[in-house]
């Protein structure tokens, strides 16, 4: 054999098997050559053809086809132990990359990379930053005679910004401020960036509150342009309105709303027929009629996309003489409404449906405690009614169930706050039948409105719609969380012709009869996948509807407001509002985007308001359950207030602790004491850090 025709077989092998790699050994085998001249000839051509560039030494003597490097458009996600993630549509796991080789790239910045092979494993090149996610970051000013230096707060940011004398804009050390990113020169260590507000001094609870809002891109108030246009809007003619619209408000209606709640964006009329059957109406607030599509009211919302709920206060979508007062669906006075009415027979089947702009008058407010407590059987004003509709809502929602939707109980740790903004103890918002009856309902407006405008007819093309969607669970998710829930004492099992989600709902069941709901579904909901805004119906994989939009909501959600624009204009058969595919795509991106943004924020206005509480308990002793596992430590959630901490291996003096992920236990590695998921320990606040948002806590034998 010549060397050209080993070297070409040598390569064909290689490049057959691209993720494998092989020696002279192998290689000879599978070319059937026993001849010891010439394996000796393969050993040298294998070596060569590594100094060529074309194949990569693994490990001694073994050797792997060097694959082509793509470039690909991404973006980042860094990690805690530094590198990062490029994450792309166009490859189906993600791929690493090495500090070394991020090119001064930031978090969530959107790249182009070239993929390469490192020790037989695939790792990324940042090549181009092609746009930056952020221009904005609050933080703390570090500030020296000599230097001024930004820490950012957003910990996935790994460097300190230089701020140059003539950028720093007076302020002082320690000072949470907001900066502008400038440039990030070749061959320098920090990135640079110019203050642009001072936000005030870390701990004040406005001013942390604030700093998080500008964090994660929300403004703090209304531009003037939008609050003079604002004010030229008008209360309505009710009377001309109603003779425009279905008139209903001699019809029963009421709201069931938090108790701290101001912008009330649904209503529900009851009204039992002489045929049996009973008429139930859902009623959503009319923005649109105020909201004009292309205004600087418009452009506004658009850009905050919806309302923030943090832990002390809601940084609202519309100003507040719309969304708590024009809009607001208020006890005693008319409104403009959106609704959706359905009849029901008696076995609370739908046998007809009707949408259109309505003008209704509620008749009555209650709060959701007011509500259970009726349907627990107190009685009050409307129990009966309330009584119906909830029988009615419990029927739906065994119908949803049954046809695979997923039963995740949640609950949210809510504070209690002094008039100083201090916290004062911790409550658990729990889900009742009270806070079902609206979620059904609410559920079967959004169903029916994307069926009326999603779902193909004979006669009538779908014109580009804005949908919610939640995709199928991957397999690779579903197997990390059977191999969590097998470490509980649970497992997921499969039934012929049945749902996944059937599996997962009599996990959660007898998760919650042990006590350990709290710890598995948050698991569960991770495993999923996220749900969000599409102008690709794909269905809703939680909820298992085929279709599925948001309605109910346009006092504090923009996705809400263009679904009612496109509704009317379909029921109207206006040629109005015919946006393409490609400009609803970058909607629908938009909006997911800042519906994350606004959870991010949510949640870390939580955990400092957690910090805050426990920092007051410095030294005090808890009872808790092991709700994660980690490398570097055990993270607790305390049974009293439900606030979660860290204890860190390191602070484990009785043993050398290690963390075995198959078992999903810290082992002691002489006394082979164990810790494992969802086990009862006790703990003592050992230290808080507000700034990193952080609770140290240490265990007690």
């Amino acid at each position: 054999m010549k060397d050209r025709s080993i070297t070409d077989a040598v390569i064909h092998i290689l490049s057959e098997n691209p993720g494998y790699s092989y020696n002279y050994k192998q290689i000879s085998s599978l070319l059937g050559i026993k001849d010891a001249f010439i394996r000796k000839r393969i050993v040298k051509i294998l070596a060569q053809l590594s100094k060529d560039g074309q194949l990569i030494e693994i490990s001694r003597g073994k050797y792997q086809i060097k694959e082509k490097s793509k470039e690909i458009k991404g973006h980042l996600q860094f990690v805690s132990k530094g590198g990062a993630y490029f994450i792309s549509e166009k490859i189906d796991k993600d791929i690493y990359i090495h500090p070394s080789n991020l090119k001064n790239s930031l978090n969530g910045d959107e790249v182009i990379i070239k993929s390469t092979s490192y020790k037989g494993k695939k790792e990324g090149v940042v090549l181009k930053i092609t746009k930056r996610n952020k221009t904005e970051y609050t933080g703390i000013i570090d500030r020296s005679k000599e230097t001024c230096f930004f820490i950012p707060d957003d910990r996935q940011v790994k460097y300190h910004f230089y701020i140059d004398k003539k950028h720093i804009n007076g302020a002082k050390n320690g000072q949470k401020v907001k900066v502008k990113f400038l440039s990030w020169p070749k061959n320098v260590k920090s990135p640079q960036a110019a203050v642009t507000e001072i936000i005030g001094n870390p701990g004040d609870i406005n001013v942390e509150m604030n700093s998080i809002l500008a964090e994660y891109g929300f403004p703090l108030k209304f531009p003037n342009k939008v609050e003079n246009e604002v004010n030229l809007i008008t209360e309505p003619n009710y009377e001309f309105e109603a003779s425009k619209r279905l008139d209903i408000r001699e019809k029963l209606t009421f709201t069931i709303d938090p108790s701290d709640a101001k912008d009330f964006d649904d209503a529900l009329s009851i009204n039992e027929l002489e045929d049996g059957t009973t008429e139930v109406g859902i009623h959503i607030a009319d923005v649109g009629y105020f909201v004009k599509e292309k205004s600087e009211l418009d452009n506004e919302a658009f850009f905050r996309g919806n309302s923030v709920y943090l832990v002390d206060r809601v940084i609202p979508m519309l100003p507040e003489k719309l969304s708590n007062q024009l809009c607001s669906l208020r006890p005693k006075e008319d409104k403009l409404t959106f609704s959706v009415i359905f009849q029901f027979n008696e076995k609370f089947e739908i046998i007809h449906s009707w949408t259109g702009k309505t003008v209704i008058h509620s008749n009555h407010r209650f709060t959701y405690e007011e509500a259970q407590e009726i349907i627990e059987g107190k009685e009050s004003t409307f129990s009966k009614e309330l009584n119906l509709l909830n029988n009615i809502a419990q029927s739906l929602r065994k119908d949803r169930l049954k046809e695979g939707a997923l039963n995740v109980e949640t609950t949210e740790v809510r504070f209690k706050i002094d008039s100083e903004g201090e916290p004062l103890y911790t409550y658990l918002k729990i889900s009742q039948e009270a806070h079902q009856l609206i979620e059904e309902f609410m559920l079967l407006a959004n169903k029916y409105v994307a069926i009326k405008m999603g779902k193909p007819t004979k006669k009538k093309l779908i014109a580009p719609f804005i949908y919610r969607v939640h995709d199928d669970p991957s397999e690779e998710k579903l197997k990390d969380l059977n191999h969590y829930l097998q470490s509980m004492g649970y497992t997921i099992k499969r039934q012929k012709n049945k749902p996944l989600s059937n599996s997962l709902n009599e996990i959660m069941l007898k998760a919650k009869q042990r006590n350990e709901l709290q710890l598995i579904a948050p698991m569960v909901i991770r495993s999923m996948s996220k749900a969000e805004y599409s102008s690709e119906n794909i269905g809703h994989y939680g909820l298992a509807f085929d279709y599925y939009t948001h309605f109910t909501s346009p006092i504090r959600r923009y996705a809400d407001l263009l679904v009612h624009r496109k509704l009317s204009n379909h029921i109207l058969k206006n040629k109005g509002l015919r946006n393409n595919e490609s400009d609803l795509k970058h909607t629908c991106s938009h909006l997911s985007k800042m519906e994350k943004q606004a959870t991010d924020a949510e949640r870390s206005s939580v955990k400092y308001m957690q910090v805050k509480f426990l920092s007051k308990k410095i030294g005090e002793v808890f009872e808790g359950q092991i709700s994660g596992l980690t490398e570097w430590g055990i993270y607790v959630e305390l049974n009293e207030n439900k606030c979660e901490g860290m204890v860190s291996v390191k602070s484990m003096k009785d043993d050398q602790y290690y963390y075995n992920k198959e078992l999903q236990q810290m082992i002691g590695y002489h006394s082979k004491k164990t810790y494992k998921l969802g086990q009862e320990v006790k703990i003592v606040v050992y230290k808080t850090n507000l700034f990193k948002k952080q609770i140290d806590l240490k265990l007690i034998s």
